[in-house]
């Protein structure tokens, strides 16, 4: 009980979480990420199936919630691009009302992660695989926007297909004033961020698509009614029977929130002096953030490193600043939401199309690219995937495959040299040694799995000796094959009356070789020697041995 407490209240804000040094610059900097964010939010509720009301209320009340409650000070939360991309498929699986029993279980889960202390291993996520589905995420989204942007009503599980259906009603009925107004938003969106990256530029080419679409009286489809005040909060009505099936979704969508939300708090540590986040109640505050947010309707949130990038360019240093951008959000749901449901959805498009193309981060795509194979090949795969599965498919594919090329870079780094004896060794001693038949062998780095065949099977193949040294001081780590291959090299060589020494054998490795039968398949024990002289004196006997009975035999005949 005393554990769980103390734990909780680890997780828990503090008193020092609201002490802002300079709070009207955080003031400024909230009121800025608000006007960024709202027709990023707009456009994600629309792009997720669930709305764009779904998308302010997920902006106001996660983003409010996950600035007091999250561990990071200057991050920013709401619905992201990626996060829709997961939600698209759960929609047209149990519609509404499923998307919002799965946020609930995506919270709970979130929750018991920041409990359990697993916001450590977001370090073992590796760029590559980062990269990849950053990219992934970036062409699902433009592919998701293509039907708003052409002005056309179709409907396909796949992106792909979608965009493909999408561009062939356009051809068979041609409507330009939607086509123009995306393109024409997602040129200045883009525009206005490299000439002026500060102001919001979104905003700013949403607003004039809005106003150039009412005064001309162009038939571009608006987003529709957005109510004047947040929703009352509600249980959404699921069937019990099928808990168990949103169970997974519902994973899907915890992995998506905690692996986004941690990595876009540590690019805001790196992007700000002195801001370090606390992991686990990052992924706390995420939880309950999503836990709450489906009772107002809205969808599941997770940090954005947009609206994050923005807050701490414009000043931001406390938890203020990811506060009141949510109360400006607030404000504009109660005092302009008439206004808000006149945005052409064809602008939320070329919205969030610029954001899709400044996703890409092509330098760093391209330093990926250059660096390794084995890099570019996860970044390529991972992408892939994304495209063609889901996120968290594509990001277990990703560490899949990384995980293979770095297990290949460390087999690879494992050697078996034929080694003087120590640093003073000379090669008449050396040369001594093999006129006595006797080699001294150095295995070099991790003997595991993808190591083992590739070099102790070489020992099978030495010719006229009679005492092999196998010297172990350098073996960083063994498992169960490195283990059994060196068994089964140890009994071949003695099958052909070659007698095995091992030497500095490491403490902590002693147990899995002696377990696993390799001390077994030595002669007798006595093989086994502290120091490689200690195995050299003894083979040297050995071997001596070894010539006078031979001698002895040969006289006889």
């Amino acid at each position: 009980m005393g554990t769980a407490l103390t734990r909780t209240r680890q997780l828990l804000p503090r008193r020092t979480d609201w002490t802002p040094a300079r709070p009207l610059r955080d003031l400024t900097a909230g009121l800025l990420v608000g006007l960024v964010a709202l027709p990023l939010a707009l456009g994600f509720g629309v792009s997720s199936g669930m709305g764009a009301t779904a998308g302010l209320v997920t902006a106001i009340v996660a983003g409010a919630l996950a600035a007091i409650f999250g561990g990071s000070r200057v991050q920013v939360s709401g619905p992201t691009g990626a996060m829709t991309v997961v939600l698209v498929p759960i929609i047209a699986t149990y519609g509404p009302d499923g998307v919002l029993v799965v946020g609930l279980l995506a919270g709970i889960i979130l929750i018991g992660l920041g409990y359990a202390g697993a916001g450590r291993f977001i370090r073992y996520v590796p760029v590559p695989v980062v990269e990849g589905f950053t990219v992934g995420i970036a062409v699902i989204i433009a592919l998701q926007q293509v039907p708003a942007a052409l002005g056309v009503d179709v409907h396909a599980e796949k992106v792909l297909a979608l965009a493909i259906r999408a561009a062939q009603a356009w051809v068979a009925h041609p409507h330009w004033v939607p086509l123009a107004i995306a393109v024409a938003v997602t040129a200045l969106v883009l525009m206005l961020s490299r000439i002026v990256p500060l102001l919001p530029g979104s905003l700013m080419a949403v607003v004039a698509a809005t106003v150039a679409n009412s005064a001309f009286g162009w038939d571009a489809a608006s987003i529709g009614h957005i109510p004047g005040r947040l929703p009352s909060p509600s249980l959404p009505t699921v069937p019990w029977g099928e808990l168990d099936s949103l169970l997974l979704p519902a994973v899907a969508v915890a992995a998506l929130a905690a692996l986004e939300s941690l990595l876009s708090a540590t690019v805001a540590d790196g992007m700000s002096v002195g801001q370090r986040h606390d992991s686990d109640r990052e992924l706390a505050g995420q939880g309950l953030a999503n836990l709450v947010v489906p009772l107002f309707g809205g969808i599941p949130a997770t940090a954005a490193i947009a609206r994050t990038a923005v807050n701490v360019r414009s000043g931001a240093r406390s938890r203020l600043a990811a506060l009141s951008h949510a109360v400006v959000l607030l404000v504009v749901v109660l005092v302009a939401a008439r206004w808000v449901g006149e945005i052409p959805r064809a602008a939320l498009a070329g919205v969030l199309i610029a954001t899709a193309v400044q996703m890409v981060r092509v330098s760093s795509l391209a330093a990926l690219l250059r660096s390794t194979r084995g890099d570019a090949v996860v970044l390529a795969v991972t992408a892939a995937a994304t495209i063609a599965f889901d996120l968290v498919t594509a990001v277990l594919i990703g560490l899949v495959v990384a995980g293979f090329f770095a297990l290949r870079q460390t087999a690879q780094s494992a050697r078996l040299e034929e080694m003087p004896l120590d640093e003073g060794d000379h090669g008449d001693e050396e040369r001594s040694l093999l006129d006595e038949h006797i080699v001294a062998y150095r295995l070099d780095g991790p003997l595991f799995f993808a190591a083992a065949h590739d070099f102790l099977l070489e020992l099978t193949e030495v010719a006229r000796v009679r005492v092999v040294i196998l010297r172990m001081s350098r073996v960083t780590a063994i498992d169960a094959t490195g283990a059994h291959v060196l068994a089964d090299t140890i009994s071949r060589l003695e099958h052909r009356h070659v007698t095995v020494l091992l030497s500095g054998v490491q403490p902590h490795h002693e147990k899995v070789l002696r377990e696993l039968g390799v001390y077994a398949r030595l002669a007798h024990e006595r093989h086994l020697f502290a120091t490689t002289p200690e195995a050299i004196g003894h083979a040297r006997v050995h071997a001596s041995r070894i010539a006078h009975d031979a001698v002895s035999d040969t006289g006889g005949m």
